[in-house]
């Protein structure tokens, strides 16, 4: 048979509060526009982000119950650190609350203070905006190396996200001494969801060690990247997924990663090191503004789903079934005439906000446009990604739709599909918007909007 199902049975459920058009109406201008400013309860389907909305399991929910809530050295951190160290390979791990919280300690170290220097820079295949944002903090330019095909929506290419390794030869060529740290994230987020290959990985690995770089991976969604090249890249398709991940983790030198992704759970990161040197220098950092290193912020309840959740995630009929449906959704908007991000990434589609739009140019926000819509239209939150979120460094206007792990059914996400295609028959209409309120960094997020009429 061809049908996939959900590999799992509904256990628990939680309402959906039904809204009307004009009740939406009224509440996005209370939110200047802002989709992340308006409350959860006002939402109908939430594809705001995939970070940290998923639903956890009957095994995580029962090592909740008997997490330990020790502060040092509990019996819950040593059952995560076994998994982490067993999936990755990796000796030390250091538990955070959050990817960014990883993000921030590392950079911290590689680029901040005794780093000081004008022309510093951390190339990547896309950074993502919390990333981007950790990193210039610092004074340090944050720069992408996508391939063309990676940067082009229509193109069908099966790893859009692999860097461009003839740029980053040039780079280092000309600039070794400036760069602290390569990176690479794993699906690229910023370009729909895209896998890197294998190959890419190592060709990265190997400039990397000619010029003695290190290379750190940010890997929040490193499995759904596995099943990408078991299913994409030659040679790979019998290998077992485990055995991909941890060729994956034996390329990098260390690694950052949100567990609200492939982790399944609310809360919790990851900070992956190998230098030990490294790591005692982030270990201190840890303390100072997380807490103790078998905490890391975090409850023994959260080391105890996470270690589950990293379990759960390397099980190959949930991610067949995770990849298929948001395959499903892209094939249906595609097929209704709306243009995205091919071939589907794994987490999310991305639809093509200037194709969608048309008439609304890129200082005006098309894909702010569009969400705002779906939002009117039907209660459904998206994410802009696109000249909001990522400002001049913006290479593509895009509409998330992220996808909560276990969370919708085939019929909320046709709900979906039926309000997108809905709305694109009226998008040439939509008015753009201007920016009223903003916020020095991360304006996505707080931002303030009117609609230019």
């Amino acid at each position: 048979m061809k049908t996939i199902i959900e590999p799992f049975r509904i256990k628990s459920v939680e309402p959906i509060r039904m809204t009307t058009r004009e009740e939406r109406c009224l509440y996005l201008k209370e939110a200047g526009y802002n989709l992340f400013k308006i409350p959860s309860e006002r939402v109908l389907i939430d594809l705001l982000t995939d970070s940290g909305t998923g639903a956890m399991s009957s095994l995580q929910w029962a090592g909740i119950m008997r997490g330990d809530e020790s502060y040092a050295g509990a019996p819950s951190f040593f059952r995560f650190l076994h998994v982490v160290q067993e999936m990755t390979g990796i000796e030390h791990v250091l538990p955070t609350h959050q990817g960014r919280a990883s993000e921030r300690i590392l950079f911290e170290l590689l680029c901040g203070p005794g780093h000081e220097g004008e022309g510093r820079i951390v190339p990547n295949n896309a950074h993502f905006d919390t990333t981007r944002a950790n990193i210039e903090h610092h004074g340090t330019k944050a720069i992408d190396l996508l391939t063309p095909e990676g940067e082009s929506p229509s193109t069908l290419a099966p790893f859009k996200g692999n860097m461009d390794v003839g740029k980053l030869e040039a780079l280092l060529a000309e600039r070794a001494d400036d760069v602290p740290v390569v990176m690479v994230t794993i699906t690229s987020n910023s370009n729909g969801g895209q896998p890197v290959s294998l190959e890419n990985l190592r060709a990265v690995r190997a400039v990397c060690d000619k010029y003695g770089k290190l290379m750190f991976l940010d890997a929040c969604r490193f499995a759904e990247n596995a099943w990408f090249i078991k299913q994409r890249e030659p040679g790979h398709e019998k290998r077992d997924v485990r055995d991909i991940v941890r060729e994956t983790f034996d390329l990098c030198d260390g690694a950052t990663v949100s567990a609200k992704k492939d982790g399944i759970v609310n809360i919790g990161g990851i900070l992956l090191i190998r230098d030990e040197a490294l790591f005692e220098q982030a270990s201190n950092l840890l303390i100072l503004t997380e807490g103790y290193i078998t905490y890391g912020g975090l409850a023994g309840r959260d080391l105890e789903a996470m270690a589950q959740g990293f379990t759960e995630v390397l099980e190959e009929d949930y991610l067949r079934y995770r990849i298929r449906s948001t395959e499903y959704v892209g094939e249906r908007l595609l097929a209704g005439g709306v243009s995205i991000v091919q071939p589907p990434g794994g987490h999310a589609i991305y639809i093509d906000a200037e194709a969608l739009c048309p008439q609304i140019p890129k200082h005006e926000f098309p894909g702010q446009a569009a969400t705002c819509a779906f939002y009117e239209h039907g209660g459904i939150r998206s994410c802009e990604i696109g000249s909001v979120m990522m400002g001049d460094a913006a290479r593509m206007e895009l509409i998330r739709l992220a996808i909560p792990r276990r969370v919708y059914t085939q019929s909320h996400m046709d709900y979906v599909i039926e309000t997108i295609l809905e709305v694109k028959e009226y998008a040439d209409t939509l008015p753009g918007y201007r920016i009223v309120e903003e916020p020095a960094a991360l304006r996505h997020f707080t931002a303030a909007f009117e609609p230019i009429r």
